[in-house]
Protein backbone atom coordinates (compact mmCIF):
# COMPACT_ATOMS: atom_id res chain seq x y z
CA UNK A 1 0.00 0.00 0.00
CA UNK A 2 0.60 3.42 -0.49
CA UNK A 3 0.62 5.23 3.04
CA UNK A 4 1.81 8.86 4.23
CA UNK A 5 1.88 9.77 8.19
CA UNK A 6 1.37 13.31 8.93
CA UNK A 7 3.14 13.98 12.46
CA UNK A 8 3.61 17.03 14.15
CA UNK A 9 6.46 15.23 16.25
CA UNK A 10 9.32 12.89 14.69
CA UNK A 11 12.85 12.33 14.23
CA UNK A 12 15.19 13.92 15.44
CA UNK A 13 12.52 15.10 18.06
CA UNK A 14 12.87 13.07 21.10
CA UNK A 15 9.48 11.84 23.03
CA UNK A 16 6.91 9.48 22.56
CA UNK A 17 4.96 10.60 20.39
CA UNK A 18 8.03 11.05 17.72
CA UNK A 19 9.32 7.50 18.39
CA UNK A 20 5.56 6.26 18.16
CA UNK A 21 5.37 7.62 14.54
CA UNK A 22 8.74 6.86 13.45
CA UNK A 23 8.25 2.96 14.34
CA UNK A 24 4.81 2.99 13.03
CA UNK A 25 6.73 4.72 9.41
CA UNK A 26 9.52 2.36 9.56
CA UNK A 27 7.91 -0.83 10.55
CA UNK A 28 5.43 -0.74 7.52
CA UNK A 29 7.78 0.46 4.98
CA UNK A 30 9.57 -2.41 6.28
CA UNK A 31 7.02 -4.50 5.52
CA UNK A 32 6.97 -3.66 2.44
CA UNK A 33 4.67 -0.82 1.64
CA UNK A 34 5.84 2.98 0.11
CA UNK A 35 5.53 5.19 3.53
CA UNK A 36 5.94 9.18 3.66
CA UNK A 37 6.30 11.23 6.25
CA UNK A 38 4.97 14.65 6.41
CA UNK A 39 6.92 16.52 9.54
CA UNK A 40 7.77 19.96 10.65
CA UNK A 41 11.50 20.80 9.89
CA UNK A 42 13.47 21.89 12.95
CA UNK A 43 13.74 25.61 10.73
CA UNK A 44 11.88 27.37 8.65
CA UNK A 45 13.71 25.43 5.41
CA UNK A 46 11.69 22.13 3.97
CA UNK A 47 14.36 19.05 3.28
CA UNK A 48 13.76 15.52 1.84
CA UNK A 49 15.61 12.81 2.91
CA UNK A 50 14.84 8.92 4.05
CA UNK A 51 15.07 7.42 7.15
CA UNK A 52 16.07 3.66 6.13
CA UNK A 53 13.08 2.86 3.61
CA UNK A 54 10.48 5.57 4.63
CA UNK A 55 10.99 8.95 2.96
CA UNK A 56 10.45 11.65 5.03
CA UNK A 57 9.30 15.58 3.55
CA UNK A 58 10.54 17.88 6.40
CA UNK A 59 8.26 21.39 6.23
CA UNK A 60 9.09 24.69 7.09
CA UNK A 61 8.30 25.48 10.63
CA UNK A 62 8.25 27.82 13.69
CA UNK A 63 8.21 26.68 17.33
CA UNK A 64 4.86 26.68 18.95
CA UNK A 65 5.08 29.02 21.52
CA UNK A 66 3.19 26.83 24.27
CA UNK A 67 5.23 24.16 24.42
CA UNK A 68 8.90 24.26 24.32
CA UNK A 69 11.17 22.04 22.00
CA UNK A 70 7.71 21.75 19.45
CA UNK A 71 7.39 23.19 16.34
CA UNK A 72 4.45 23.66 13.71
CA UNK A 73 4.54 23.97 10.19
CA UNK A 74 4.27 27.06 8.23
CA UNK A 75 0.35 26.98 6.39
CA UNK A 76 2.58 24.87 3.19
CA UNK A 77 -0.81 24.36 1.42
CA UNK A 78 0.84 23.75 -2.24
CA UNK A 79 3.38 21.58 -0.32
CA UNK A 80 1.27 19.27 0.84
CA UNK A 81 -0.96 19.59 -2.31
CA UNK A 82 2.47 18.60 -4.01
CA UNK A 83 3.69 15.53 -2.03
CA UNK A 84 0.10 13.94 -1.46
CA UNK A 85 -0.44 14.26 -5.23
CA UNK A 86 2.71 12.68 -6.50
CA UNK A 87 2.48 9.49 -3.65
CA UNK A 88 -0.95 9.02 -4.80
CA UNK A 89 -1.53 7.31 -1.02
CA UNK A 90 -4.01 5.04 0.00
CA UNK A 91 -4.80 6.24 2.59
CA UNK A 92 -3.22 9.29 5.18
CA UNK A 93 -3.03 8.67 8.71
CA UNK A 94 -3.07 11.97 10.50
CA UNK A 95 -1.00 11.92 14.38
CA UNK A 96 -1.79 15.96 15.04
CA UNK A 97 -4.74 17.77 14.22
CA UNK A 98 -2.64 20.87 13.81
CA UNK A 99 -1.77 22.67 10.79
CA UNK A 100 -0.01 19.78 8.98
CA UNK A 101 -2.94 17.59 9.95
CA UNK A 102 -5.59 19.78 8.59
CA UNK A 103 -4.18 20.99 5.40
CA UNK A 104 -3.60 16.80 4.56
CA UNK A 105 -7.08 15.79 5.82
CA UNK A 106 -8.84 18.33 3.35
CA UNK A 107 -6.43 17.64 0.75
CA UNK A 108 -7.15 13.82 0.93
CA UNK A 109 -10.59 14.43 1.22
CA UNK A 110 -10.66 16.58 -2.03
CA UNK A 111 -8.69 13.31 -3.94
CA UNK A 112 -11.14 10.70 -2.32
CA UNK A 113 -8.16 8.94 0.14
CA UNK A 114 -9.69 7.98 3.32
CA UNK A 115 -7.94 9.64 6.23
CA UNK A 116 -7.66 8.12 9.47
CA UNK A 117 -6.48 10.07 13.04
CA UNK A 118 -4.98 9.11 16.06
CA UNK A 119 -5.30 11.16 18.96
CA UNK A 120 -2.08 11.46 21.40
CA UNK A 121 -2.43 14.59 23.25
CA UNK A 122 -3.84 16.02 26.49
CA UNK A 123 -4.15 19.67 26.81
CA UNK A 124 -1.57 19.33 29.47
CA UNK A 125 0.75 18.21 25.95
CA UNK A 126 -0.26 21.44 23.83
CA UNK A 127 -0.53 24.38 27.14
CA UNK A 128 2.63 23.10 28.70
CA UNK A 129 1.10 22.41 32.19
CA UNK A 130 1.20 20.18 35.04
CA UNK A 131 -2.78 19.47 35.04
CA UNK A 132 -5.40 19.96 31.60
CA UNK A 133 -4.79 23.95 32.40
CA UNK A 134 -8.41 26.13 32.64
CA UNK A 135 -11.71 24.92 31.64
CA UNK A 136 -11.69 26.85 28.80
CA UNK A 137 -8.31 25.97 27.35
CA UNK A 138 -9.62 21.76 28.34
CA UNK A 139 -13.41 22.87 26.62
CA UNK A 140 -11.72 24.58 23.56
CA UNK A 141 -8.84 22.09 22.99
CA UNK A 142 -11.56 18.76 22.89
CA UNK A 143 -13.96 20.85 21.02
CA UNK A 144 -10.93 21.19 18.32
CA UNK A 145 -9.93 17.56 18.51
CA UNK A 146 -13.26 15.90 18.15
CA UNK A 147 -14.62 18.14 15.59
CA UNK A 148 -10.85 17.55 13.33
CA UNK A 149 -11.98 13.78 14.38
CA UNK A 150 -15.45 13.68 13.06
CA UNK A 151 -14.29 14.95 9.74
CA UNK A 152 -12.03 11.43 9.28
CA UNK A 153 -12.92 8.09 7.80
CA UNK A 154 -11.72 6.72 11.15
CA UNK A 155 -10.20 7.14 14.75
CA UNK A 156 -8.06 5.42 17.02
CA UNK A 157 -6.49 6.11 20.54
CA UNK A 158 -3.80 3.85 22.21
CA UNK A 159 -5.81 3.00 25.01
CA UNK A 160 -9.53 2.69 26.15
CA UNK A 161 -8.99 5.83 28.01
CA UNK A 162 -7.78 7.81 25.11
CA UNK A 163 -10.56 6.32 23.04
CA UNK A 164 -13.30 7.30 26.16
CA UNK A 165 -12.43 10.78 26.43
CA UNK A 166 -13.02 11.30 22.72
CA UNK A 167 -16.34 9.47 22.62
CA UNK A 168 -17.81 11.41 25.80
CA UNK A 169 -17.08 14.73 24.20
CA UNK A 170 -18.88 13.91 20.89
CA UNK A 171 -16.76 11.50 18.76
CA UNK A 172 -19.23 10.31 16.13
CA UNK A 173 -16.99 9.10 13.80
CA UNK A 174 -15.98 5.25 13.22
CA UNK A 175 -13.52 4.36 16.00
CA UNK A 176 -11.34 1.86 18.18
CA UNK A 177 -7.99 1.15 19.96
CA UNK A 178 -4.82 0.21 18.81
CA UNK A 179 -2.19 -0.03 21.10
CA UNK A 180 1.28 2.15 20.67
CA UNK A 181 3.07 -0.89 20.33
CA UNK A 182 6.64 -1.75 21.54
CA UNK A 183 9.62 -3.38 19.91
CA UNK A 184 9.77 -6.53 21.99
CA UNK A 185 12.89 -7.63 20.04
CA UNK A 186 14.69 -4.72 21.45
CA UNK A 187 13.29 -4.26 24.89
CA UNK A 188 13.38 -7.51 26.88
CA UNK A 189 14.82 -8.89 29.71
CA UNK A 190 18.59 -9.29 30.20
CA UNK A 191 21.40 -9.11 32.73
CA UNK A 192 22.24 -5.39 33.91
CA UNK A 193 25.69 -4.61 31.74
CA UNK A 194 28.49 -3.39 34.19
CA UNK A 195 30.09 -1.27 31.09
CA UNK A 196 27.12 0.21 30.51
CA UNK A 197 26.63 0.91 34.12
CA UNK A 198 30.23 2.49 34.23
CA UNK A 199 29.85 4.94 31.26
CA UNK A 200 26.72 6.63 32.69
CA UNK A 201 28.49 6.75 36.54
CA UNK A 202 25.78 4.03 38.16
CA UNK A 203 26.28 1.17 40.22
CA UNK A 204 25.53 -1.65 40.60
CA UNK A 205 25.77 -2.41 43.83
CA UNK A 206 22.56 -0.10 44.58
CA UNK A 207 19.40 -0.77 43.58
CA UNK A 208 18.28 1.66 40.68
CA UNK A 209 14.67 3.27 40.98
CA UNK A 210 14.70 4.02 37.11
CA UNK A 211 12.14 6.88 35.22
CA UNK A 212 12.51 7.51 31.31
CA UNK A 213 10.74 10.56 30.17
CA UNK A 214 10.57 14.05 28.68
CA UNK A 215 11.19 16.89 32.11
CA UNK A 216 8.18 19.33 31.59
CA UNK A 217 5.51 20.14 33.92
CA UNK A 218 3.01 17.51 32.87
CA UNK A 219 6.00 14.55 34.12
CA UNK A 220 5.61 15.95 37.48
CA UNK A 221 9.18 14.87 38.52
CA UNK A 222 8.77 17.08 41.55
CA UNK A 223 6.70 14.18 42.90
CA UNK A 224 10.07 11.92 42.29
CA UNK A 225 12.07 13.96 43.86
CA UNK A 226 9.51 14.35 46.81
CA UNK A 227 9.66 10.52 46.89
CA UNK A 228 13.43 10.13 46.79
CA UNK A 229 13.38 12.44 49.57
CA UNK A 230 11.54 10.30 51.74
CA UNK A 231 12.51 6.80 50.74
CA UNK A 232 13.65 4.59 53.74
CA UNK A 233 15.61 1.80 51.52
CA UNK A 234 18.82 2.62 50.22
CA UNK A 235 18.67 2.98 46.35
CA UNK A 236 20.06 5.95 43.20
CA UNK A 237 17.45 7.25 41.26
CA UNK A 238 18.23 7.71 38.00
CA UNK A 239 16.21 10.10 35.54
CA UNK A 240 16.54 8.78 31.57
CA UNK A 241 15.50 12.61 29.30
CA UNK A 242 15.84 15.94 28.70
CA UNK A 243 13.14 18.98 28.38
CA UNK A 244 12.53 22.42 29.67
CA UNK A 245 12.72 21.91 33.60
CA UNK A 246 15.87 19.94 33.88
CA UNK A 247 17.90 22.85 35.11
CA UNK A 248 15.05 23.53 37.61
CA UNK A 249 14.78 20.19 38.92
CA UNK A 250 18.32 19.66 39.14
CA UNK A 251 18.41 22.81 41.03
CA UNK A 252 15.77 21.14 43.26
CA UNK A 253 17.39 18.12 44.23
CA UNK A 254 20.43 20.30 45.35
CA UNK A 255 17.84 22.27 47.81
CA UNK A 256 16.56 19.02 49.08
CA UNK A 257 20.06 17.58 49.82
CA UNK A 258 19.06 14.85 47.72
CA UNK A 259 21.93 15.82 44.43
CA UNK A 260 23.93 12.79 45.80
CA UNK A 261 20.99 9.98 45.36
CA UNK A 262 19.59 11.50 41.73
CA UNK A 263 21.73 11.13 38.89
CA UNK A 264 19.86 13.31 35.59
CA UNK A 265 21.41 11.03 32.50
CA UNK A 266 19.69 13.17 30.08
CA UNK A 267 19.11 12.10 26.88
CA UNK A 268 20.07 8.58 26.17
CA UNK A 269 20.77 7.33 22.39
CA UNK A 270 18.72 4.55 21.47
CA UNK A 271 20.96 2.18 21.06
CA UNK A 272 22.08 2.78 25.06
CA UNK A 273 18.11 2.69 25.95
CA UNK A 274 17.28 -1.05 26.31
CA UNK A 275 20.59 -1.54 28.35
CA UNK A 276 19.72 1.36 30.92
CA UNK A 277 16.34 -0.31 31.39
CA UNK A 278 17.90 -3.46 32.58
CA UNK A 279 19.97 -1.71 34.95
CA UNK A 280 17.05 -0.66 36.61
CA UNK A 281 15.31 -2.37 39.77
CA UNK A 282 11.92 -1.24 39.67
CA UNK A 283 10.19 1.84 37.17
CA UNK A 284 8.38 4.71 38.57
CA UNK A 285 6.50 7.03 36.51
CA UNK A 286 5.00 10.07 38.65
CA UNK A 287 3.53 11.89 34.92
CA UNK A 288 -0.18 13.00 35.32
CA UNK A 289 -0.68 13.32 31.50
CA UNK A 290 -0.57 9.65 29.63
CA UNK A 291 -2.76 8.63 27.32
CA UNK A 292 -0.60 5.21 26.70
CA UNK A 293 3.28 5.64 28.49
CA UNK A 294 5.77 4.14 25.67
CA UNK A 295 8.14 4.51 28.86
CA UNK A 296 6.38 2.20 31.10
CA UNK A 297 5.82 0.22 27.64
CA UNK A 298 9.18 -0.60 27.26
CA UNK A 299 9.85 -1.01 31.06
CA UNK A 300 7.59 -3.83 31.46
CA UNK A 301 9.22 -5.40 27.72
CA UNK A 302 12.03 -5.44 30.36
CA UNK A 303 11.18 -7.42 32.94
CA UNK A 304 10.67 -4.46 35.63
CA UNK A 305 7.83 -3.90 37.99
CA UNK A 306 5.76 -0.54 37.58
CA UNK A 307 5.02 1.99 40.63
CA UNK A 308 2.72 4.66 38.33
CA UNK A 309 0.91 7.50 39.21
CA UNK A 310 -2.90 6.54 39.43
CA UNK A 311 -3.71 9.20 36.01
CA UNK A 312 -5.24 8.54 33.02
CA UNK A 313 -4.09 5.32 30.74
CA UNK A 314 -1.22 4.22 33.38
CA UNK A 315 -4.30 1.95 35.21
CA UNK A 316 -4.84 -0.24 31.55
CA UNK A 317 -0.62 -0.95 32.40
CA UNK A 318 -0.30 -1.34 36.20
CA UNK A 319 -2.48 -3.57 37.88
CA UNK A 320 -2.50 -2.23 41.25
CA UNK A 321 -0.40 -5.15 43.31
CA UNK A 322 -0.20 -7.60 40.33
CA UNK A 323 2.51 -5.98 38.25
CA UNK A 324 3.36 -3.21 40.77
CA UNK A 325 1.59 -0.59 42.45
CA UNK A 326 -0.83 2.65 41.51
CA UNK A 327 -0.19 5.50 43.72
CA UNK A 328 -2.56 8.83 43.77
CA UNK A 329 -1.46 11.58 41.66
CA UNK A 330 1.04 14.00 43.34
CA UNK A 331 1.55 12.14 46.27
CA UNK A 332 5.02 11.66 46.78
CA UNK A 333 4.77 10.28 50.08
CA UNK A 334 2.46 7.12 48.89
CA UNK A 335 5.33 6.64 45.87
CA UNK A 336 8.08 6.37 48.35
CA UNK A 337 6.41 3.67 50.59
CA UNK A 338 5.27 1.84 46.89
CA UNK A 339 9.44 2.16 46.22
CA UNK A 340 10.16 0.48 49.85
CA UNK A 341 7.97 -2.23 49.34
CA UNK A 342 9.93 -3.19 45.98
CA UNK A 343 13.54 -2.39 47.05
CA UNK A 344 13.64 -4.72 50.16
CA UNK A 345 11.69 -7.68 48.78
CA UNK A 346 13.10 -9.45 45.65
CA UNK A 347 10.77 -12.34 45.60
CA UNK A 348 8.06 -9.86 44.93
CA UNK A 349 9.75 -7.50 42.34
CA UNK A 350 10.23 -10.87 40.67
CA UNK A 351 7.02 -11.67 40.68
CA UNK A 352 5.54 -8.41 39.62
CA UNK A 353 8.08 -8.33 36.85
CA UNK A 354 7.32 -11.48 35.14
CA UNK A 355 3.61 -9.95 35.27
CA UNK A 356 4.53 -7.11 33.31
CA UNK A 357 6.23 -9.01 30.93
CA UNK A 358 2.72 -11.27 31.12
CA UNK A 359 0.85 -8.29 30.42
CA UNK A 360 3.17 -6.57 27.71
CA UNK A 361 3.39 -9.20 25.68
CA UNK A 362 -0.46 -8.86 24.00
CA UNK A 363 1.58 -4.89 22.79
CA UNK A 364 4.36 -6.17 20.38
CA UNK A 365 4.72 -3.69 17.47
CA UNK A 366 4.55 -6.39 14.75
CA UNK A 367 1.27 -7.08 16.22
CA UNK A 368 0.29 -3.28 16.23
CA UNK A 369 1.48 -3.08 12.53
CA UNK A 370 -0.62 -6.03 11.45
CA UNK A 371 -3.25 -4.29 12.99
CA UNK A 372 -2.95 -0.79 10.94
CA UNK A 373 -2.11 -2.90 7.92
CA UNK A 374 -6.22 -4.48 8.05
CA UNK A 375 -7.47 -1.11 9.16
CA UNK A 376 -5.40 0.52 6.30
CA UNK A 377 -7.47 -2.14 3.66
CA UNK A 378 -10.53 -2.15 5.32
CA UNK A 379 -10.57 2.04 5.32
CA UNK A 380 -8.83 1.78 1.51
CA UNK A 381 -11.54 -0.71 0.06
CA UNK A 382 -14.36 0.96 1.40
CA UNK A 383 -13.26 4.57 -0.72
CA UNK A 384 -12.56 2.24 -3.71
CA UNK A 385 -16.04 0.85 -3.45
CA UNK A 386 -18.04 3.75 -3.06
CA UNK A 387 -16.01 5.65 -5.91
CA UNK A 388 -16.92 2.54 -7.82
Amino acid sequence: MRIIVVTDQYAPMVGGVPAVTRGLAVGLARRGHAVTVLAPSAGVRNAAVMDGPTRVRYLGSVPWPWYPGMRVARIPVRAVHRYISAAAPDVVHIHSPVVLGVLASRRAVRSGVPVIYTNHYLPANFAGTAGDGSPLLKTWFYSWVVGFANRCGYVTAPSETALGLLAERGLQAPSGVISNGVDLEKFRPGPPDPALARRYGLSLHRPVVLSVGRLSPEKRLDVLLDAARRLVASAQFVVVGAGPQETALRASAARAGIADLVTFLGHVPDADLPGVYRLGTVFAISSQAELQSLATMEAMACGLPIVAADAYALSELVTHGANGYLFASGQGAELAGYLDNLLVDENLRLAMGRESLRVIASHGRESTLAQWESVYALMAGKYLRAAA
